[in-house]
């Protein structure tokens, strides 16, 4: 059959010839064939199948990223490859769903806690910390991967329990509007410290002090957004409901709201859980 025009095989494909020339640009789908004359763009019909999966993976709202990695691969593969991103889309409705019934709740006037809530104390300890501004998931997980190489390349020594896991500090909001910052941060042994952080130039050493966190087990997948809204609204309402003997203050601009991560036993799920540092103090 012979070759279509970009006209013909945007009518055929249903994407528009603006949309064409982008994935043309991104390497998502290139002409079979450019005029060297005129600068047409040519396709032939059997692009029709990969333009229609573009489409498609598009209106599930893939980033065009995301669509790059797939269309290479083997059917299989490719399967596998949707299968998990649409759990990935799947979980994140399911975490929208829970911020807007609990944003209706606390607009009603009322606030519940929806998570189990437990509290641990944290002594006093040495940190070796990176802090960045960041916009967006993608560029947190990106600063988050770059932090684990750095502890994989240093092999730094371990302070046993959760104490001494690595965790992440949000001082404001990662969104596409707002860029925190965001800051990685590794306890090491309190001895050691001044020699571990003139080895590792690229991370600050500082001091935390001693607190009590309260804390919520979050599992081991990526959460979005919409979830640190839910928990960290949840962990604000538990501190309201501390209140006979107990007065709790909640210390997220202080030290910060954390992400602890605690790789656990072979064969079983890394240990996470969101936490609230916070202050008790009896009723006077």
């Amino acid at each position: 059959m012979d070759q279509m025009s970009i006209g013909e095989f945007a009518r055929d494909s249903r994407l528009s010839a603006k949309a064409l020339r982008l994935y043309d640009e991104l390497g998502l789908l290139a002409p079979a064939r450019v005029d060297e004359g005129s600068g047409y763009r040519f396709y032939e019909p059997g692009q029709l199948k990969q333009a229609r999966l573009i489409a498609a993976l598009r209106q599930l709202q893939v980033p065009l990223a995301e669509i790059k990695a797939v269309l290479p691969l083997e059917p299989a593969q490719a399967v596998e490859r949707v299968r998990v991103i649409w759990a990935a889309t799947e979980a994140g409705h399911t975490a929208r769903r829970a911020l807007a019934a609990y944003l209706i709740d606390e607009l009603s006037g009322k606030r519940s806690v929806m998570y189990e809530v437990s509290t641990r104390e944290i002594p006093e300890r040495s940190l070796l910390c990176v802090k960045r501004n960041v916009t967006g998931r993608d560029k947190a997980w990106a600063f988050g991967k770059e932090f684990i190489a750095l502890l994989r390349h240093y092999q730094l020594p371990q302070i046993e329990g959760r104490a001494g896991a690595f965790f992440c500090i949000f001082w404001g909001e990662v969104s596409e509007d707002s860029d925190g910052p965001m800051e990685w941060c590794r306890p090491v042994p309190p001895d050691e410290a001044e020699a571990l952080a003139a080895r590792c130039p690229e991370l600050t050493l500082r001091a935390e002090a001693a607190h009590q966190e309260a804390f919520v087990k979050i599992g081991d997948g990526q959460i979005d957004g919409a979830d640190w809204q839910v928990v960290s609204r949840s962990l604000e309402a538990w501190s309201e409901q501390q209140h006979d003997d107990l007065r709790l203050a909640i210390g997220m601009a202080d030290l910060g709201l954390r992400i602890t991560y605690l790789p656990s036993e072979v064969g079983q799920d890394t240990y996470q859980d969101f936490a609230v540092p916070f202050n008790g103090q009896p009723r006077g």
